[in-house]
């Protein structure tokens, strides 16, 4: 069977790819930028994987999809973007998506939303619901599952819950965190997804789909709490408003502020699972909050997290066909190079420090002063340091990385570039080499590349270029000698 998937860098339609693979399908991908798509070597292998460009908010670029295909995923969401335009800009994707299914022999669309059962619904879950209007007013029978909370390794969700538990011993928290819902884990969400595919008794339903306990947003902090073996203490108080509560998810998590904001507004709102006939046409057991915890941190830990919400690029600030800024200009530009030589029996080590670089691991030299920066990007609007990274030892071109960008990951190349997505006045990017000089010696190349804008730019550059003298010599010298450990 022939499947369209909308949304496959997204951290749902990712995880999707190899369970479509595994039941004998050929998934099409359709993406804003095919190279932010990086595929295992098995997905590569199969030869049911192909990638084609389009933009859901163009509807002329979806001219290039097939017409000739069997089912449809519309995993599309524009929860980072701001409130003002999150609402329009899910209309228009779902009206130009419409309009092209019904182009097709497409037998199905599957549209994953969100439990909408309460009263004076969020901006967020109104928008949800109106691409399901959108969607059902096309020829091809729509099947609707609305989740709540997601749980799994790199869900926002789940890294909200573990950034607030692990950082914070005493929590003053808002009055939203009394709420009810319903948390699901990721396995069992791509279990549903999968299942209603090619099933006609789902064709034109909608189901809720949820795990086996209602949990309040604070249960579900204690619980994740007992799963890590800490002690905390959360204090409830009921004069925090909406905006102060997405200021404190913003800085004291890793998301962003349009993203803190949207899902503040819907945790008012109670999300619980109505009954429905979806369990008796897929026999699932669905785990529980607990073993879901359990499952994502096992992943965190063995370093196998296949995607993270981070990865969705309106978490920073590029445009989405990110692989523009790969050619670094060397005209109108400020540089700070940096090469040192080291012996061959430092090349498996080196090249180990440049691809951990950041996240748990640090910078390798003055870390603490990257930490200030972040906190300072934090307080104009920026990521901040706090995104780190999907995996501490792999690198993907698209991947987060503190507050960069992965542009280039290239193994063979032994070449790494990042993008700056903090707030500046200009672009930046940082770029490791290394390359072979004779038979037994190598350099480390270590490049800042900064691009100003205006005078301020200009003003900015020199006001941090001290700073250059302590940190870039530093970085580049502890990649070379510190010693590599034990990844497993």
């Amino acid at each position: 069977m022939k499947v369209l998937l909308t949304g496959a860098t997204g951290y749902i339609g990712r995880r999707l790819i190899p369970v479509l693979i595994r039941q004998g399908h050929s998934v099409i991908c359709a993406l804003r930028d095919a190279e932010r798509l990086s595929l295992n070597q098995s997905e590569v292998e199969s030869g049911k994987v192909s990638l084609i460009e389009c933009d859901l908010l163009l509807a002329h670029t979806l001219s290039s999809l097939p017409k000739d295909i069997d089912f449809a995923y519309y995993l599309v969401h524009s929860m980072s973007s701001s409130a003002e335009q999150f609402d329009s800009m899910e209309r228009k994707m779902a009206t130009n998506f419409r309009d092209y299914l019904d182009t097709t022999s497409c037998k199905q669309c599957i549209y994953l939303s969100g439990i909408a059962n309460d009263e004076a619904l969020s901006l967020h879950l109104l928008s949800r619901l109106e691409t399901e209007k959108i969607l059902r007013t096309s020829k091809v029978p729509l099947t609707v599952l609305r989740a709540a909370i997601i749980i799994g390794s790199g869900s926002a969700s789940f890294e909200i819950i573990r950034d607030l538990v692990e950082k914070l011993p005493v929590m003053i928290a808002p009055k939203w965190l009394k709420t009810r819902c319903q948390p699901i884990a990721i396995r069992d969400v791509l279990t549903y997804l999968s299942s209603v595919l090619d099933c006609e008794q789902t064709y034109g339903e909608t189901y809720d789909i949820g795990g086996p306990e209602i949990l309040t947003y604070k249960e579900m902090l204690l619980g994740y709490a007992k799963q890590r073996g800490f002690k905390r203490w959360i204090i409830s108080v009921p004069f925090v408003s909406p905006k102060l509560s997405s200021y404190w998810l913003y800085f004291v998590t890793s998301t962003s502020y349009s993203l803190a904001s949207s899902l503040v507004s819907s945790m008012k709102n109670e999300v619980i699972a109505r009954p429905n006939k979806l369990r008796k046409l897929i026999k699932t057991d669905n785990l529980s909050y607990e073993e879901s915890l359990e499952l994502a941190l096992g992943r965190i830990k063995q370093n196998s997290v296949i995607s993270s919400w981070k990865d969705a690029l309106s978490s920073g600030k590029i445009t989405p066909h990110v692989m523009r800024y790969i050619e670094v200009p060397e005209e109108a530009v400020y540089e700070d190079l940096r090469s040192y030589r080291f012996d061959e029996s430092k090349f498996e080590q080196v090249l180990h420090n440049m691809w951990s670089i950041g996240g748990t691991k640090g910078w390798y030299w003055g870390t603490w002063l990257w930490k200030i920066r972040g906190f300072l990007d934090k307080l104009i609007g920026g990521v901040g340091l706090r995104r780190g990274r999907r995996s501490q030892y792999d690198l993907v071109p698209g991947d987060p990385l503190d507050f960069w960008r992965v542009l280039v990951a290239d193994v063979d190349q032994r070449r790494i570039l990042l993008y700056a997505e903090m707030k500046l006045p200009g672009d930046a990017w940082l770029e490791f080499n290394v390359n072979k000089i004779d038979k037994n010696q190598y350099s480390f190349v270590q490049k800042a590349t900064f691009r100003p804008k205006g005078l301020l730019g200009r003003l900015y550059w020199w006001m941090v270029y001290p700073f250059h003298f302590l940190v870039f010599p530093g970085m580049a010298k502890g990649i070379i000698n510190e010693p590599m450990k034990n990844s497993n």
